[in-house]
């Protein structure tokens, strides 16, 4: 455990240097987010912050290797991972200063998940009547599928300051959490690439969080909300990789196939944001790729919420439904409805708390 808590301090201080760097950089050449009428921000904002984040993961990678535990991370899974994310900070940077068509950044976003496949990386069975091992075609499909929705979810949610790296965040806590709690309680490798993986992806959001919470000094663009949202997808995919299915038992049902519900579970908000403005551009006769003002943290803020407690309210929700379910996997079932039970009252409250501030202003 304590490889790892350095592994994410260190991440954390080397994204936070590193990014008014890159910023500077991101002014030089002209990646700055300018003023658009679907924009909530009201001065041009520099972006690149996907490389501050790709160049902590590099340096953190090169200097942990050398530990004793969280260097047996490190194999093939871990290097497809890295050239994967590589690609798509790339394509990302060039979108943010030139900015690409949906499709050309969907392609790329597939041929990352092209990579994750060359390396092995891939979903091997589903919860389907008992479990079912996959045909490696079928496999294939239901990974760069994750990986699609995924990448799509965080780079939705990006929408205000401070919001996607605070919710990647508290999902990759998550993920470590259960990674990390599936090693003490069932014995599995902890020295794997998923627990590596959402240390640094915890690390990374909180060093650059300082930089991009309200008014934010730098975006993250979508250099780096694809290249978070790759991240997430490869550790829920190779948690999957590390059960064996013929192993599951009704005993420990919860904690094996709790992989494949968790990557829904905390970012259930990015994707409830992702499918209601595909659906409701869709309606509206416009392209799903289009914009609007109608995202979910568009609505908070019309409510009379400032920018900082829209990001929190947000927060509070991922949290509400990521907890519970990870608790569920390890702990009675009482105990987690008791968890859900708790955390849904006061995020109803702390949302509801702030419309009634707003109404009580304006009367």
């Amino acid at each position: 455990m304590r490889e790892y808590l350095v592994t994410l301090l260190l991440a954390a201080a080397l994204c936070y240097v590193i990014t008014p760097f890159v910023r500077t950089l991101a002014i030089k050449v002209g990646a700055v987010a300018h003023i658009r009428t679907r924009d909530i921000h009201t001065t041009p904002t520099p972006r690149w912050g996907g490389l501050a984040m790709w160049i902590a993961l590099a340096l953190t990678f090169a200097i942990v290797n050398h530990l004793s535990l969280v260097g047996k991370s490190f194999g093939r899974e871990t290097v497809g991972i890295f050239l994967a994310a590589t690609l798509l900070v790339a394509i990302g940077l060039v979108d943010d200063r030139f900015e690409l068509d949906a499709l050309t950044k969907l392609a790329g976003q597939a041929l990352a998940a092209g990579i994750l496949l060359l390396f092995g990386i891939q979903v091997l069975w589903l919860p389907i009547n008992g479990v079912i091992t996959l045909p490696p075609s079928i496999g294939q499909l239901v990974t760069v599928l994750i990986v699609l929705v995924t990448i799509n979810a965080v780079n939705f949610i990006d929408g205000l300051d401070g919001l996607a790296a605070g919710i990647v965040a508290i999902s990759g806590a998550a993920f470590f959490a259960f990674a990390y709690l599936l090693a003490v309680v069932y014995g599995f490798n902890r020295a794997g690439a998923p627990s590596l993986i959402t240390a640094v992806i915890i690390g990374v959001c909180i060093g650059f969080l300082p930089h991009n919470a309200h008014p934010a000094k730098i975006f993250m663009g979508d250099s780096g909300s694809m290249f978070l949202g790759l991240l997430l997808a490869a550790s829920a995919i190779t948690l999957t990789g590390q059960i064996d299915p013929n192993a599951i038992s009704a005993e420990k049902l919860g904690p094996t196939l709790l992989p494949l519900a968790l990557p829904f579970a905390v970012l259930a908000i990015p994707l409830i944001d992702l499918f209601s403005a595909i659906i409701r551009r869709l309606r509206a006769g416009q392209s799903p790729f289009s914009s609007d003002k109608e995202h979910i943290h568009h609505r908070l803020l019309r409510a009379g919420n400032s920018h900082l407690r829209t990001a929190l309210i947000m927060y509070v929700w991922t949290a509400t439904i990521a907890l519970p379910v990870v608790v569920s996997a390890f702990e009675p079932l009482w105990v987690s409805a008791l968890v859900a039970g708790l955390m849904l009252a006061f995020a109803i409250y702390f949302t509801r708390s702030g419309g009634r501030k707003y109404e009580q202003a304006k009367k």
